[in-house]
């Protein structure tokens, strides 16, 4: 469906236009934006998601202040992540049709609540891709994303024997919030949800504070990779790129990333951003042999470290494609057994790349019996670390320049979604840019247009 033709739908089901659908007739999403509308009128370009592997550009209503402490952003820099794929593919549960999508963005303030006191109208920020209230028990240790109060899902609740906190654009499973794959979007808790981003920190580079750097960053600590640490990396898309990078910053002497398929091309794309890095494509093995077995003789005994950024829903063998396609499992064990089998004795495994629910056929035995330890590093807290990699970003400790290959416009984020699913034009970090973004700063990619 054409941007106009979409726009039309959208139209139609907000009650305006020639033969209107009623109120009853339309999502929920959809009478949120109504109910929530801008009353200037102001319309705005937004992602959707349409049913399960389709997204589409619309336009629908600027969205209005609800709470004293919202602050509602002119995005200025959006991007899609692996984890997007997963809700477009609709492996994550309680997705509805017409929700915008999108967790990783930057913008500057276009209006605030009265309760924000600590920024200004037209101020640079980033958001934490993770909505946290700052009072409860999680937030007051920068745990942001365990927030008590700002995710009320009940199935997430059952499931995981508690709440994460609230998350932008990822499903009613985590509070049916709106993304900001859009020109604007209402961020809640402003006042502690953006952070301001300084003249030296172009968009280009402070966006990925949301979510990449931060998740990233966490992977690496919260496992405990160290000094002399041997590190082996599952996935070579951004998160498990700056992984690899983030090992050598705390002192690991040899990094393995390991990928394959047709996202092969990512594992040369890496290692010509940082020469140290090693490379494992799991595509090229001899017949027989197994990822572990060549961890083995890499490396003595295996890695020390294994860290997972991939995900839970691409299976690499029948019995698993079949499993998840049945509805028997939701997620394939496959790569968790391959780290544990990987690893050193009483080595440590890291779990960054999403998981939703269950796995089958898991190597418990390996696990305890050679004392690994299985660390879900979990949805990353944003809050604890992004003052931290500003910092580094700002000395060149951190450079996300390594990671990024494009920029398009928010128009046509539904053409990047496919080819990112398809990994085609080496495509690995983008930044989508709205009508209100800046000129592409020093040494950033250029807008490239797919149609």
């Amino acid at each position: 469906m054409a941007l106009s033709q979409a726009a039309n739908y959208i139209e139609k089901a907000l009650g305006h236009g020639d033969n209107a659908n009623t109120e009853q007739n339309m999502t929920n999403p959809e009478r949120d934006r109504q109910k929530y509308a801008d009353p200037s009128g102001e319309k705005m370009k937004a992602l959707v998601w349409m049913g399960k592997n389709e997204v589409q550009v619309v336009e629908c209503p600027k969205p209005r202040i609800i709470e004293d402490r919202d602050v509602i952003l002119k995005v200025t820099g959006s991007t899609i992540c692996g984890s997007d794929l997963h809700l477009l593919h609709g492996s994550v549960v309680e997705m509805q049709k017409g929700d915008i999508l999108g967790h990783e963005f930057c913008g500057k303030i276009d209006s605030m609540g009265p309760g924000v006191k600590n920024h200004q109208i037209g101020e640079r920020v980033v958001a934490s891709f993770q909505i946290a209230c700052g009072e409860c028990m999680y937030c007051q240790k920068k745990q942001s994303s365990q927030c008590e109060r700002t995710n009320s899902n009940t199935i997430e609740n059952a499931m995981y024997g508690g709440r994460t906190a609230g998350m932008f654009g990822y499903s009613h499973f985590t509070g049916g919030f709106a993304g900001g794959q859009a020109e604007y979007v209402r961020v809640p808790y402003g006042d502690v949800n953006l952070l301001h981003l300084p003249d030296d920190v172009p968009d280009e580079k402070g966006l990925y504070l949301s979510d990449v750097l931060s998740t990233s960053w966490n992977c690496v600590v919260d496992t405990g990779v160290k000094e002399g640490d041997v590190v082996a990396v599952w996935g070579a898309g951004p998160i498990g790129q700056m992984a690899a990078e983030m090992s050598f910053i705390r002192g690991a002497k040899r990094v393995i990333l390991i990928d394959g398929g047709a996202a092969a091309w990512r594992l040369d794309f890496c290692k010509s951003k940082n020469s140290k890095i090693e490379t494992l494509d799991f595509t090229n093995l001899p017949r027989g042999t197994s990822v572990t077995a060549r961890l083995k003789e890499m490396e003595h005994g295996g890695p020390d470290v294994a860290l997972e950024c991939v995900a839970g829903e691409y299976a690499k063998g029948w019995a698993h494609y079949f499993e998840i396609l049945l509805g028997a499992e939701t997620d394939t064990s496959e790569i968790l057994n391959e780290m544990i089998t990987s690893v050193k004795n009483f080595g440590r495994c890291g779990v960054t790349g999403v998981y939703v629910g269950f796995t089958n056929h898991f190597n418990i035995g390996s696990l305890m019996e050679r004392g690994i330890r299985l660390i879900g590093n979990g949805q990353a807290p944003v809050h604890l670390y992004w003052e931290e990699l500003l910092k580094m970003i700002q000395d060149g400790t951190i450079d996300p320049y390594v990671m990024l290959t494009h920029r398009i416009p928010v128009e046509e984020m539904d053409i990047l979604y496919k080819k990112f699913d398809q990994r085609a034009d080496n495509i690995q970090k983008v930044f989508v840019s709205t009508k209100f973004s800046d000129p592409p700063a020093t040494g950033a990619p250029q807008l490239t247009s797919y149609k």
